[in-house]
């Protein structure tokens, strides 16, 4: 979410600050996120609903880069969403949060903070496009956190638009519980409204305004829709409290609408019921039965579960409630940097109420190992905002339930708890996915070493899915991002803050080791005037097996070198092991026993003996045959049924070993495999590509091997 500062309404952006004032009460409040693939529509359904309730005087576009939800420059050049948005609107009386999340895999944290956020979901399916592998994902994506939600079927008015297919194809996907609340109804080729399955009414949206006009079904049109609603009415049955109402249907009774709405609002508020609802956003068509959705249908905050909280300490607390009056406790859901404003966080409300001037505690734990160590810090809140995409609408107050900005907040990073400062809580994180493709950056000049790192430690403040890392042995730093556009948005914001960056390639950590035995001379003697250097040692060297790691042993007989030099000498063989013998990286899996010497009454010193140390295991690497070690991974991919075989031979193509497959259900198989680290540097990109996007996989260092001999030579040369 980047920001343009408190009251700076470009009137380019069509607001009209409707819907700015607070909610009272969580029973008021709905909180709903947007999920669906990239191209499904939600930015421009997210359009719709606001133009509808007036909250925008026109509709935006994406292509010009004027839409709501991707007010981010990065989201204009990538002309897809790239970061969670949030807009509000109201609707018979209640504030309804949409949450706008990116549909592109690489964008999977943001999704998650979006599920985090919200307590229902609109899951966005293009009728052009249908259900795919990534769309499945998504769909797994909310049932993992028992997610309430809707399947709104958009782009109806496409001409290669198939509401029947797609449907078909999210029942078969999603379940038998995916049942249309209407159907499409078509006039001169085109869905100019939609029959409500239930009502038996037609809305008719074929003037183009946002409000549709209302008229009884024709007899020819309940006619044909008669097999759906029977299966609709089924459908919401077999969900009733009642268990005797299947049997009285199945009878004959005649069950009320409002019975029906009663028990199917209820279903969709536990998480068992789908509703489908077919849209166009182009058109208008479904904004007035979504908004009833929302509004109707959807549960409010106090009806949904909080996460558990702890003390400062980790003990838990008393569970949250949704309570205005309880204690002060939130999540920061996404930060951004703004140049006027400092850093501004999107809030979710768990408990409490927030005013401005209000005293918090911000406290992040958990996150050590993706950059962000754990902090706490005491705030005051001196900016309070209502969050519309990029614009930021000052409110005197957000109670529980409530998503609002925070301005000013200079320790908040996404993730972390807000809470009372006389009661500071952390409440559990939710999952960050793991960030699996590596990009090297350097600063184009070493002025610009100093703005890059002030520039990422802002950026990745707001995106706990970048983990920022200084490679030890590479002296690389690298950023792992979750895939091409991640880290292509990444390296825009850099820029956007005038950051002079370029990438290198990433440079695999190799080790170097000795294939057979040798011998190494090392004599250290210069002369220039007082005290010389003087130490000569020999040494011999001999492969260990895989993993040994290292070994010195001292077969020095009669004395020729004190005990105190050959500690010397080890410490200048494994100074010389770190550098490297012959391509820079460290020696592993050696035995270095030291056989002889000579020594110098005067001239002999610790430096002398370790410098000899080290010429020694130089001169033995020269005579040897040395041998570089790639690092090898263990690594998990879990994808379609129908993708295994692909993803096998592409495994195979990258000197990958199949260790096993095992069938995860629901279609789904788990592949092991063990392959080279540097043949998985690009494999999130590769990966998406095989199976449609909906392939996951993870990966553990296991250990070193030696390279083939070709690309050893390669590697060597670099």
């Amino acid at each position: 979410m980047s920001v343009k500062g408190p009251n700076r309404v470009n009137p380019d952006l069509r607001r009209a600050d409707a819907s700015a004032a607070s909610a009272d009460r969580p029973e008021n409040i709905r909180n709903v996120v947007l999920i669906g693939r990239s191209g499904a529509g939600k930015t421009m359904l997210l359009e719709s609903l606001l133009y509808a309730t007036g909250v925008v005087s026109r509709m935006g576009s994406i292509v010009e880069g004027t839409t709501v939800g991707d007010s981010e420059a990065t989201a204009v050049h990538q002309q897809r969403s790239t970061g969670l948005s949030a807009a509000p609107l109201v609707f018979d009386d209640i504030k309804v949060n949409l949450l706008d999340t990116p549909g592109y895999a690489d964008f999977m944290g943001e999704l998650r903070a979006g599920l985090r956020a919200a307590d229902a979901a609109l899951f966005v399916v293009s009728a052009v496009d249908g259900v795919d592998a990534g769309t499945i994902a998504l769909w797994g994506e909310c049932e993992r956190v028992g997610m309430p939600r809707a399947v709104v079927i958009s782009r109806l008015d496409h001409p290669r638009a198939d509401f029947d297919a797609v449907l078909a194809e999210c029942r078969h996907s999603f379940g038998d519980s995916v049942l249309p609340l209407y159907l499409p109804v078509r006039a001169g080729g085109s869905v100019t409204g939609l029959l409500g399955l239930l009502s038996g009414s037609v809305s008719e949206y074929s003037a183009g305004e946002p409000r549709p006009s209302t008229r009884p079904a024709e007899a020819a049109e309940l006619a044909s829709s008669e097999q759906q609603r029977g299966e609709l009415i089924e459908g919401i049955i077999s969900e009733s409290e009642d268990e005797t109402l299947m049997d009285r249907y199945l009878e004959g009774e005649d069950v009320s609408v409002d019975t029906l709405i009663e028990d199917l609002e209820t279903a969709i508020v536990r998480g068992t019921f789908f509703p489908v609802i077919a849209a166009s956003s182009t058109t208008g068509l479904g904004t007035a039965e979504l908004l009833e959705v929302l509004t109707r249908a959807f549960p409010s905050p106090a009806e949904r579960s909080l996460p558990p909280a702890t003390d400062l300490t980790g003990n838990p607390v008393a569970p949250l409630t949704c309570d205005p009056d309880g204690p002060i406790a939130g999540e920061v859901v996404r930060t951004t940097v703004d140049s006027f404003l400092g850093r501004v966080c999107l809030v979710r409300l768990f408990s409490g109420t927030l005013r401005e001037d209000s005293a918090v505690h911000v406290g992040g734990h958990g996150l050590a190992d993706r950059g962000h160590p754990d902090h706490d810090s005491d705030e005051r809140i001196t900016h309070l905002y209502s969050p519309l995409g990029a614009n930021l609408r000052p409110v005197p107050f957000a109670v529980a339930g409530d998503i609002c900005a925070l301005a000013k907040v200079a320790s908040a990073e996404t993730g972390d708890t807000v809470s009372a400062r006389e009661a500071p809580l952390l409440v559990e994180t939710w999952d960050m996915p793991e960030p699996l493709m590596p990009v090297a950056v350097e600063a184009a000049s070493h002025g610009d070493e100093d703005a890059l790192s002030k520039s990422l430690a802002k950026v990745a403040a707001g995106d706990p899915t970048l983990r920022v890392e200084r490679n030890a042995e590479t002296h690389q730093l690298v950023l792992w991002c979750m895939g091409e556009a991640h880290s292509e948005a990444v390296l825009d914001r850099l820029r956007e803050q005038g950051v002079k960056l370029q990438t290198v390639d990433v440079v695999t950590p190799l080790r170097e080791t000795f294939a057979a035995q040798a011998a190494g001379h090392g004599r250290y003697v210069k002369q220039s005037g007082g005290h010389g250097q003087y130490a000569i040692c020999d040494i011999e060297v001999e492969p260990l097996e895989r993993g040994a790691g290292f070994e010195f042993v001292d077969k020095i007989v009669g004395g020729v070198i004190p005990g105190t030099y050959v500690v010397s000498v080890e410490k200048g063989v494994r100074s010389q092991m770190n550098k490297g013998v012959r391509a820079g990286f460290p020696v592993v899996d050696i035995r270095v026993t030291l056989v002889g010497g000579k020594t110098h009454s005067v001239d002999s010193s610790d430096a002398a003996f370790q410098a000899a140390g080290a010429l020694a295991l130089r001169e033995a690497a020269a005579a040897s045959n040395i041998q570089l070690l790639e690092p090898i991974s263990a690594v998990t991919v879990l994808v379609a049924d129908d993708h295994v075989g692909a993803v096998m031979s592409d495994l195979s193509s990258r000197r990958g070993k199949v260790t096993g497959t095992t069938s995860v259900g629901g279609e789904n198989t788990e592949i092991s495999a063990e392959v080279p680290e540097q043949e998985l540097l690009r494999y999130a990109i590769v990966l998406r590509g095989l199976t449609a996007g909906g392939g996951r996989f993870r990966r553990e260092y296991l250990r070193h091997e030696p390279l083939p001999p070709g690309i050893a030579v390669a590697a060597a040369r670099a």
